[in-house]
Parts: structure tokens; C-alpha cells; sequence
């Protein structure tokens, strides 16, 4: 298997330097340039390759994430409980956003809804609440640690 991935990487950076050679040459701050450049079939490949390789990386983390969250019960526990604890901290975060956090000029000014808002703050507390978990997990140990000898 390792030995098909070399060579399909192989072959795909020799497509790649060919495709490169073919780009268009010059300053891309003239517009004609540029657009050339946009226009351009070997550009279009080269992000055509570039999506694909993407794809590929995004389908093998999810497909081996699963495999291994599926292969043991102690691992699904796990990720079960982690994502019940998220649920529940956005699910606080909604209800501590209120969504009249700011002036009503400025909501119409920005074509922003109270619900908008509400959205936003749920976001900023969710982030707050996280953000003050990891802290306290981080310092928790170490006072255990220190407290300890």
C-alpha cells in the first residue's frame, strides 16, 4: 500500500511541475495578467488537484477517527461524555446570552437580528466557558502535584 501512495504522489507532483511551467509568467498586479492567470487551464488543474488531495485527507482523518472511536466501547464512552459536556456548555452559553447586548441603532445599521446576537453571545460565553475549563484543568494537577509532596 505505502508503495502505490509513493508513486501516486510521484506522479502527482510531476504533474504538478509540468502544470507550473505552464502558468502564465509576469506581475499579477495588471489586470490582464491576472485575469490570464484565472483563466487560465493549468491554474484550474492545479486547484482541481489541490481539492482532490484535500478531500482525500478530510475522508482518511474521519474514516480512521471512526475506526478507532468504534474499535474499543471505552473510546465511544469517552466521546459520547466529551460531546454531552459540549451540548452542555453551549446549551449554558445560550441561556446566558440575552441578545440585547447592543445599541438597537447599531442592529439596524448592521442589518443584525436579536437572534444574531443571541447567536454571537452564545458563541463568545461558549468559547468563555471552554476557555476557563482548560485553564483550570491545566492548574488543578499541578497544585495536586505540588500540594502533594
Amino acid at each position: 500500500m505505502q508503495k502505490i501512495i509513493k508513486i501516486a504522489l510521484i506522479v502527482i507532483g510531476l504533474i504538478s511541475a509540468v502544470l507550473w511551467y505552464f502558468l502564465p509568467s509576469g506581475d499579477f498586479t495588471i489586470p490582464e495578467v491576472a485575469a490570464e492567470a484565472a483563466n487560465s487551464s493549468a491554474m484550474n488543474f492545479m486547484f482541481i488537484i489541490t481539492y482532490i488531495l484535500l478531500g482525500i485527507a478530510v475522508v482518511v482523518a474521519v474514516v480512521y477517527t471512526l475506526k478507532n472511536l468504534f474499535s474499543t466501547p471505552e473510546n465511544l464512552k469517552k466521546a459520547l461524555f466529551a460531546l454531552v459536556g459540549f451540548a452542555l456548555v453551549v446549551i449554558i452559553s445560550y441561556f446566558l446570552s440575552n441578545g440585547e447586548d447592543l445599541d438597537p441603532q447599531f442592529l439596524t445599521d448592521m442589518n443584525a437580528t436579536t437572534s444574531t446576537v443571541k447567536n454571537i453571545g452564545t458563541g463568545i460565553y461558549t468559547f468563555l466557558i471552554l476557555a476557563i475549563v482548560a485553564v483550570v484543568l491545566m492548574i488543578v494537577p499541578s497544585v495536586k502535584k505540588l500540594i502533594g509532596k
